[in-house]
């Protein structure tokens, strides 16, 4: 998909996300008081995504993609740390989506494109994960999957739970753990909520909610007079696995006497799954129990395991997720917000309107040229979507051809008054005030204390705009002089002793920030929190890398090479990185800050393997597995995976057909090994 979006308004809408699906994760997982649709928010979490593989390092350490769940909230009952964890499932919203994930299986793999990877597919429920720990065939501990890492122990109230079995049948290893779904059947829930109206309690806004509020009593006999079910969909924690594949050890599962879904069924080829997907939405209303889409795994557990786990899900399966709704209203109003790198983004004031059973009243309108595409003027009728693409996006004007003028664009600064254009090759229109601009210094003050960069808990948006406003703080350094005014803090409305001393106590924890933080929160433009990383990775120390991308912007094609031969950076981040150091008041802020904090070594802990804390390059042909297994396989190891061989590569790994990658490993007099030597480097670390 192509982005018209620029990396830093992109960075915007990544943090502006990861805020929203904390939010909502939280009221759906910890709360069980979702506050929008599951289309709703499987559309948000969409959208991240595409904007993740647009912008790939741009991905933040607070991504919802590396989230599972939300942490356990207060309760009084047992936490639980789930010895395998619980992970979630990336998202598939069309049948292109589907394709792509098992042409992904493939590549992966290194098989012929017209290779037979069967999957499983089976209905997706909606309700509430669940671990289910059998010893010696007996059912020892239930638990809930909270963050992935951390559930809470709901074992007495699954014991009250008919579908859930206390003892499995015949011959099953001494320890299985059944991972599957607590659910509240659609009749189920319409009594229930029936009941609870008559003895006027309060009623549940859907089975889901009813499930996971009925499972997560204290009592077990609230959760006993409850009618809760469970479909199991697969495994965690095993000291033997019945099967080779994810069906057979599925039949086995459900031979034992733990339900598992009818509509499970083995398909060969992309055509059987969507097949069945479609069969399955046919079904959809007429099923017992609610279902969001079809979940598909690749069969063979082998493959499984090469395929291994991305940050939050496994490669080797994907929901395919039923589509949202539409909606029609008005275009009221057009406002332009301003950035802190100075972009004017539209923003689209609707008369409020129901999709997909949450209120929409704003919409991002994106840029000019998507204004225009649409022909968007105030007063017309509109179609929104809250799936798929945007959450929410216009997709539709349906009175375009009305005789009324076209939006007319600012060209200047709607804060501060300056001129605002759009530079040679880009879409979006920029404030060229800099930071005379009132509102990008305050938006980068809000981007170096936000949660991704320094974390600087108690210094929220209200209280920079307050400081900004007063004079206090300029720059990311004025902060951490903000001790030097506790008097004049203290005794203005909100602010007590106790108040003021949190928060410069909170300030001065930062003294000694993580370097890529710090980095990343200074808001260089293409530099995002992986790429900070990534950067921190190879230089270790911020003057480190001021050192080589001074050089490089001064024509050194070395510092140049080293640059761009770390994964993911590409010359427009080295011509970024090189731009902010030779801008004297970008500097001037960069020295002024580092004269307030002294930011550690970056050290990355790495695992105990032969190439630990190494540098490798892949080169050539890989005949066993594909590049990105063979990189994923580094990283595991705790080896940073290179594109470009340079005089700090440590390993070179050749394939057949090895070129220029292996003639300068020979000269550098870097070691060099075959796939197979690599293959017994892997298996070595376990």
């Amino acid at each position: 998909m192509g982005f018209e979006l620029s990396e830093a308004d992109a960075a915007n809408e990544l943090m502006r996300l990861a805020k929203q699906i904390a939010y909502h994760n939280k009221r759906y997982h910890a709360e069980d008081a979702p506050e929008i649709s599951d289309a709703d928010y499987d559309a948000l979490v969409r959208r991240n995504a595409e904007l993740e593989a647009a912008f790939p390092h741009l991905i933040r350490p607070d991504s919802p993609s590396r989230q599972v769940g939300h942490e356990v909230a207060a309760s009084p009952l047992a936490k639980v740390t789930h010895e395998v964890r619980m992970m979630s499932l990336d998202n598939a919203f069309a049948d292109e989506d589907v394709t792509d994930f098992a042409a992904r299986v493939r590549r992966y793999l290194n098989l012929p494109d017209d290779a037979e990877v069967a999957m499983t597919a089976e209905d997706k429920i909606d309700g509430l994960s669940c671990s289910l720990r059998y010893e010696h065939g007996k059912l020892v501990r239930a638990a809930t999957r909270g963050d992935g890492q951390v559930g809470e122990d709901v074992t007495p109230n699954v014991a009250t739970i008919a579908d859930i079995p206390q003892a499995l049948k015949g011959a099953v290893p001494e320890v299985f753990e059944i991972r599957g779904e607590v659910y509240m059947a659609k009749a189920d829930f319409v009594a229930l909520n029936a009941a609870q109206e008559a003895r006027g309690d309060k009623v549940f806004a859907n089975p889901r909610n009813a499930a996971a509020g009925s499972l997560r009593q204290k009592d077990a006999a609230v959760t006993a007079a409850r009618p809760l079910r469970f479909l199991a969909h697969g495994w965690g924690a095993a000291s033997a696995v019945p099967g080779d594949t994810q069906s057979a050890v599925m039949a086995a599962i459900a031979a034992w006497g733990v339900p598992v879904s009818p509509l499970l069924v083995r398909c060969e080829s992309v055509k059987a799954m969507l097949a069945h997907y479609r069969s399955i939405e046919h079904q959809r209303a007429d099923l017992p129990y609610d279902i969001d889409g079809v979940v598909y795994k690749v069969d063979r557990l082998d493959w499984q395991e090469r395929l291994g786990f991305a940050a939050k899900a496994p490669r080797w399966g994907i929901a395919h997720k039923f589509p949202a709704e539409r909606a029609e209203t008005t275009l009221e109003a057009i406002d332009i917000q301003v950035g802190r790198t100075g972009k004017l983004t539209p923003v689209g004031r609707l008369t409020p309107v129901t999709v997909g059973g949450v209120v929409v009243a704003n919409v991002t309108l994106h840029n000019r040229d998507e204004i225009a595409r649409l022909g968007l003027r105030v007063g017309d009728r509109v179609v929104l979507q809250r799936a798929g693409d945007v959450i929410p996006q216009v997709v539709e004007n349906l009175t375009r051809d009305a005789p009324r003028a076209a939006y007319a664009f600012p060209d200047h600064c709607p804060e501060c008054a300056s001129e605002a254009v759009a530079e040679e090759g880009e879409v979006d229109v920029r404030c060229t005030g800099g930071l005379i601009c009132p509102a990008q210094r305050v938006e980068r003050l809000k981007h170096f204390v936000s949660r991704a960069a320094l974390d600087i808990e108690g210094l929220g948006e209200k209280t920079i705009i307050e400081f900004f406003g007063l004079g206090w703080l300029e720059s990311p350094a004025d902060i951490f002089r903000l001790r030097q005014r506790r008097g004049e803090i203290v005794g203005r409305e909100g602010w007590q002793d106790k108040s003021v001393d949190n928060l410069l106590a909170a300030i001065e924890a930062k003294r000694a920030p993580d370097a890529a933080r710090l980095l990343f929160g200074l808001g260089i433009r293409h530099v995002g929190a992986v790429t900070a990383r990534d950067l921190l990775k190879r230089f270790t120390t911020l003057e480190a890398l001021r050192s080589v991308a001074e050089a490089a912007h001064g024509g050194d094609a070395e510092a140049l090479a080293e640059l761009t031969g770390i994964d993911g950076i590409g010359p427009a981040v080295a011509d970024a990185l090189g731009d902010f150091f030779h801008e004297p008041h970008n500097v001037a802020v960069w020295e002024d800050l580092l004269s307030e904090v002294s930011p550690p070594p970056y050290v990355v802990e790495t695992k105990d393997s032969a190439v630990a804390g190494k540098t490798v390059v892949f080169t050539g042909a890989l005949e066993t597995m594909s590049r990105d297994e063979a990189k994923a396989q580094a990283e595991r190891l705790g080896a940073k995976a290179a594109g470009s061989v340079s005089a700090k590569t440590d390993l070179v790994v050749a394939g057949p057909g090895a070129g220029s990658k292996l003639k300068k490993a020979q000269e550098l007099g870097i070691e060099v090994i075959d796939e197979a030597a690599w293959a017994e480097i892997v298996r070595s670390a376990g």
